[in-house]
């Protein structure tokens, strides 16, 4: 019988009431109830109840914790908890997660230990019950980092407008301790700085890596992870992101994933600190990158040629605006709009392959903190604007004596699918017929930017590169009507005869034009030929 009670107990199915005053107005008091779902608080007046009446949903606590006063004569402890509920704006019908605190004064006892024990059973309530709100996401249950956790916590204090590290001040820094979440902050101070500490560091120190910046800074984090000898370990270290740079595309993409409506600059900060506080971990794919004469290298967001690229660093010399940036490069790019010559091939995703990878991702071993992530099948099917149809062609059989595989010796995943970059691609890869491109975007992550939801079908671990390509022939005026509908995901439903959006597995491309840019996450590569496969599940992201 004592067990049954335990286990009930512990399960939180019974109610905890208490009467406290407030911890700045210690006339008026109220009751408190802390149910498995919600805290609520009644001011208890002779007013209709209605109007006294605050439900704090726990799902939206991030923290909460009982404490002395410094007057050593107060009797009284003291309980706080910290929510972040989406509200609707001033002046605006849109909704954001703001800040509320909810504090109480308990005095009922003569003891002021007995008080203080009082409030830690409060606050522990309220942290386990809050932590037992998540919801399947995608019919997915996530996993939770265990608590309490130290992070790494990496700001590059010149990316964007320069304001990181006010930002991680003014927000972060607050959000973490109310979280209870220890962490060390690390200032990067040149390129690299990052890629570099993050390869020789003990990571058994850290239960996650947190990156405050843009999402260069993450980039070259996942690449030092995946240059290290115990690479299979190591790249399951969760990693989290928090805007601080011009783009903020996989933060953006994470807001977005939570179900929440669009939102940017702070806020955006706000929302990806609440969830990195809320600490679900997901798998995330990785995608490996081929060039000519240059290492590999492992991409999280987007490999783009063309416009895009050339968008993404011809507006440098704007950074200082922030993510205006890029409507100005837009706006001086489309004044002069180039056509590239190239061949694209891809490797179709199938509803086949889809199912077995998320069956073998299931078996994917897991730091024992966070534990493996169920992750649901993939449609395979590929969309084509409704107003053409993908007129690409097979690639015809080449005779040729096997490769060599160009991942061995290399340390991360094995590239199965790719063949040497000189060597011919197999049967079941598809050449797009077209050679004349305005530009080729292969994404990962739902958004492309703050405000640029261009793979709206995208998610974390969906195992699919969702490929675009617009051919030449497109007007100015028409790729400018791409790109706005794109700020709502909508670009897909324009009818726009030169755009073709397919999901594959793996892509080549080799430029034929002597002169474009490549990038990678947002990052100048070496110009040529370049060859990608997606790898399922590959890491874990902190998605909330």
């Amino acid at each position: 019988m004592d067990q049954c009670r335990a286990k009930l107990e512990s399960t939180s199915l019974v109610k905890l009431y208490g009467e406290f005053t407030g911890t700045s107005n210690r006339k008026g008091r109220c009751a408190v109830i802390l149910t498995e779902k919600d805290l609520v608080v009644q001011r208890l007046t002779s007013a209709p109840v209605g109007r006294n009446k605050v439900v704090l949903s726990l799902k939206d606590c991030v923290g909460c914790r009982a404490y002395r006063g410094n007057d050593s004569a107060d009797k009284a402890a003291y309980l706080v908890a910290y929510f972040y509920p989406l509200k609707r704006r001033w002046m605006s019908s849109k909704v954001s997660r703001q800040r509320v605190e909810q504090g109480f004064r308990l005095a009922s006892l003569q003891d002021p230990q007995a008080n203080l024990e009082e409030a830690e059973k409060w606050a522990r309530a309220v942290r386990e019950r809050s932590a037992r709100q998540q919801f399947p996401r995608n019919g997915v249950l996530m996993s939770q980092m265990s608590r309490p956790c130290q992070m790494m916590l990496l700001v590059n204090p010149q990316s964007g407008k320069g304001q990181a590290l006010t930002l991680y001040n003014n927000h972060i820094q607050r959000m973490l301790n109310e979280a209870g979440i220890k962490h060390t902050l690390v200032i990067t101070e040149r390129q690299n700085h990052a890629r570099e500490m993050v390869k020789e560091a003990d990571l058994s120190q850290w239960d996650a890596l947190v990156i405050m910046s843009g999402d260069g800074l993450l980039y070259e984090v996942i690449n030092g992870l995946l240059e290290r000898p115990d690479w299979e370990e190591a790249i399951r270290t969760p990693l989290g992101i928090l805007p601080g740079g011009s783009g903020n595309a996989l933060a953006a993409s994470i807001h977005h994933y939570s179900g929440a409506s669009p939102v940017t600059s702070e806020e955006l900060l706000v929302s990806c600190g609440f969830l990195l506080c809320k600490g679900l971990v997901s798998h995330m794919d990785m995608v490996s990158v081929h060039l000519c004469s240059s290492p590999r290298l492992f991409s999280f967001l987007s490999l783009a040629w063309g416009f895009v690229a050339d968008v993404d660093i011809e507006s440098e010399k704007y950074r200082h605006f922030g993510a205006v940036r890029f409507t100005i490069g837009t706006l001086v790019r489309l004044a002069s709009l180039r056509v590239y010559k190239g061949r694209l091939a891809y490797l179709p995703a199938t509803k086949d392959h889809n199912s077995e990878e998320a069956l073998r991702s299931n078996t994917m071993l897991c730091k024992d903190r966070v534990p493996p992530v169920t992750l649901p099948a993939v449609r395979g099917d590929s969309f084509h604007n409704s107003c053409h149809s993908n007129n690409s062609l097979k690639v015809r059989r080449v005779e040729s004596t096997p490769s060599r595989s160009v991942t061995k010796a290399l340390p991360g995943p094995h590239d199965s699918l790719l063949p040497p970059l000189d060597q011919p691609l197999p049967d079941d890869w598809v050449v797009v017929p077209e050679e004349d491109f305005v530009l080729m975007l292969a994404m990962y992550q739902s958004h492309l930017a703050e405000d640029l939801l261009a793979a709206p079908e995208a998610t974390p671990d969906d195992g699919v590169i969702h490929l675009f390509y617009v051919r030449a022939g497109i007007s100015p005026t028409a790729l400018l009507r791409l790109f706005l509908a794109m700020e709502k995901g909508a670009h897909l439903t324009t009818n726009c005869q030169h755009l073709v959006y397919t999901k594959v597995r793996a892509l080549r491309l080799e430029p034929y034009s002597p002169k474009g840019i490549i990038t990678v996450d947002g990052e100048v590569v070496e110009y040529g030929p370049v060859q990608a496969e997606v790898h399922r599940g590959l890491s874990r992201l902190i998605t909330g």
